[in-house]
Protein backbone atom coordinates (compact mmCIF):
# COMPACT_ATOMS: atom_id res chain seq x y z
CA UNK A 1 0.00 0.00 0.00
CA UNK A 2 1.68 2.95 -1.31
CA UNK A 3 1.00 6.47 1.11
CA UNK A 4 0.79 9.17 -0.81
CA UNK A 5 1.20 11.91 2.43
CA UNK A 6 4.29 9.78 3.75
CA UNK A 7 5.82 10.50 0.45
CA UNK A 8 4.63 13.62 -0.30
CA UNK A 9 6.08 14.67 3.34
CA UNK A 10 9.76 12.72 2.52
CA UNK A 11 10.05 14.36 -0.63
CA UNK A 12 9.63 18.05 0.98
CA UNK A 13 11.88 17.01 3.69
CA UNK A 14 14.67 16.51 1.36
CA UNK A 15 13.82 19.12 -0.75
CA UNK A 16 14.16 21.49 1.91
CA UNK A 17 15.60 20.22 4.72
CA UNK A 18 18.48 17.26 3.69
CA UNK A 19 19.10 19.72 0.94
CA UNK A 20 20.04 22.04 3.23
CA UNK A 21 22.01 20.00 5.29
CA UNK A 22 24.18 18.77 2.49
CA UNK A 23 27.02 20.55 3.15
CA UNK A 24 28.83 20.25 6.19
CA UNK A 25 29.82 24.40 6.44
CA UNK A 26 25.89 24.75 6.67
CA UNK A 27 25.57 22.63 9.61
CA UNK A 28 28.51 24.19 10.97
CA UNK A 29 26.89 27.50 10.72
CA UNK A 30 23.62 25.54 12.38
CA UNK A 31 25.34 25.12 15.48
CA UNK A 32 27.73 28.46 15.55
CA UNK A 33 23.79 30.21 15.12
CA UNK A 34 22.81 27.86 18.45
CA UNK A 35 24.94 29.57 20.75
CA UNK A 36 23.87 33.00 19.77
CA UNK A 37 23.07 35.17 16.67
CA UNK A 38 25.76 36.49 14.73
CA UNK A 39 26.39 38.57 11.60
CA UNK A 40 28.21 37.58 8.24
CA UNK A 41 31.52 38.73 9.14
CA UNK A 42 31.56 36.98 12.91
CA UNK A 43 30.79 33.59 11.11
CA UNK A 44 33.07 34.12 8.10
CA UNK A 45 35.87 35.00 10.89
CA UNK A 46 35.25 31.62 13.19
CA UNK A 47 34.67 28.84 10.18
CA UNK A 48 37.99 31.03 8.79
CA UNK A 49 36.01 31.00 5.54
CA UNK A 50 35.55 33.43 2.94
CA UNK A 51 32.50 35.91 3.88
CA UNK A 52 31.40 35.26 0.23
CA UNK A 53 30.87 31.91 0.45
CA UNK A 54 29.17 32.34 4.13
CA UNK A 55 26.46 34.52 2.24
CA UNK A 56 25.62 31.64 0.01
CA UNK A 57 24.99 29.19 2.39
CA UNK A 58 22.99 31.69 4.66
CA UNK A 59 21.13 32.28 1.59
CA UNK A 60 20.43 28.58 1.22
CA UNK A 61 19.53 28.35 4.92
CA UNK A 62 17.09 31.54 4.85
CA UNK A 63 15.66 29.99 1.47
CA UNK A 64 14.87 26.79 3.29
CA UNK A 65 13.47 28.50 6.38
CA UNK A 66 16.35 27.16 8.88
CA UNK A 67 17.84 30.62 9.96
CA UNK A 68 16.05 34.08 10.32
CA UNK A 69 17.33 37.99 9.55
CA UNK A 70 17.18 40.72 11.86
CA UNK A 71 18.44 43.85 10.23
CA UNK A 72 20.62 45.88 12.93
CA UNK A 73 21.44 49.33 10.77
CA UNK A 74 23.26 48.20 7.32
CA UNK A 75 24.42 45.06 9.16
CA UNK A 76 21.85 41.88 9.24
CA UNK A 77 22.25 39.05 12.18
CA UNK A 78 20.99 35.42 11.64
CA UNK A 79 19.53 33.33 14.08
CA UNK A 80 18.26 30.04 13.73
CA UNK A 81 14.20 29.54 13.06
CA UNK A 82 13.79 26.51 15.02
CA UNK A 83 15.87 25.04 17.26
CA UNK A 84 14.91 21.46 16.91
CA UNK A 85 17.42 21.61 14.03
CA UNK A 86 20.41 21.24 16.50
CA UNK A 87 18.22 18.03 18.11
CA UNK A 88 17.48 16.35 15.11
CA UNK A 89 21.69 17.14 13.91
CA UNK A 90 22.31 16.31 17.78
CA UNK A 91 20.74 12.92 16.68
CA UNK A 92 21.78 12.17 13.67
CA UNK A 93 25.66 12.53 15.16
CA UNK A 94 24.43 9.83 17.64
CA UNK A 95 23.44 7.57 15.49
CA UNK A 96 26.87 7.83 13.80
CA UNK A 97 29.21 7.36 16.87
CA UNK A 98 27.40 4.36 17.44
CA UNK A 99 27.86 3.03 14.34
CA UNK A 100 31.63 4.07 14.47
CA UNK A 101 31.54 2.49 18.09
CA UNK A 102 30.21 -0.62 16.81
CA UNK A 103 31.75 -0.98 13.53
CA UNK A 104 35.23 -0.66 15.94
CA UNK A 105 34.33 -2.72 18.29
CA UNK A 106 33.67 -5.89 15.35
CA UNK A 107 36.78 -4.84 14.06
CA UNK A 108 38.65 -5.29 17.56
CA UNK A 109 36.70 -8.80 17.83
CA UNK A 110 38.73 -10.08 15.07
Amino acid sequence: MKDTNLELEINLLHDRVCSALSDSTRIMVLYLLSDRPLFVNEIADTLETPQSTISRHLRVLRERNLVETEREGTSIRYSLKDHRIIDALDLLRELLNDQIRSEAAITQSK
